[in-house]
This record gives C-alpha cells, structure tokens and sequence, in this order.
C-alpha cells in the first residue's frame, strides 16, 4: 500500500490586527518542530515563505517522516492546538498529505495505468 510520507501545513496570510499572533505562533511551531526532529519524530521540516503571486499561498512547512510518524503528529495535542492557534491568526490554513522522493515514481506508474487508451 502506497502510504503519504509528508505534510504541508500552509496558510496564505496574518489576519489583520493578528500579525503579531502570526509571528508569536510561526516560532513556537518552529521550535515544536525541532523537538520532534531531536526525538526522532520527525525526519525534517522546512518554511517556506513565498513571494506575493496573486495566489491564496503565502508559506508553508513541508514536514517529512514515515507515514507512522506523520500519524502519529496527527494525534499530538500540541500539534492540535498549533493548528487550532493558527485558524485564529491566519488565512488560509491547510494541511495536506503528500507524496515525496520515491513514492513519486510508484504513483506516477499506478497513476499512468489509469489512463484511458484512445
């Protein structure tokens, strides 16, 4: 079974007059995140910011793990919180499973399968 091995946890922009709530909420997942690396919870985790584009994205985190890991954050109560922080103080939040390194190419060969010949 092909199993999602990251998360992007996205969001387009601070709320007005919660900028500083935004910003309080961006280091504490920061640093949430390093815990879990350092315990061995979490394979990596990256921020991204991204330029102004016309887009509903403005920066996101890309965490990476196994699919047992990625679970198990699911369930953490402070991840919980982090995600119930950030509905308070920014637009636009989103969290998605992905599919990354080589569980590309076996989706992209299952995905290929599917296609309908002419």
């Amino acid at each position: 079974m092909l199993q999602s091995n990251a998360i992007m946890f996205g969001w387009n922009r601070p709320i007005t007059g919660r900028e500083g709530m935004a910003a309080e909420l961006f280091m504490h997942t920061v640093n949430f995140f390093e815990k879990l690396k350092r315990a061995n919870s979490l394979e990596s985790f990256e921020p991204i910011f991204l330029v102004d584009h016309g887009g509903d994205l403005g920066g996101y985190f890309l965490l990476k793990g196994t699919h047992d890991q990625l679970d198990t954050l699911k369930s953490n109560d402070e991840w919980v919180e982090i995600v119930m922080r950030a509905g308070h103080s920014l637009t636009g939040v989103g969290i998605i499973d992905c599919f990354t390194g080589t569980t590309v190419p076996e989706l992209m060969a299952r995905w290929t399968k599917t296609i309908p010949s002419h």
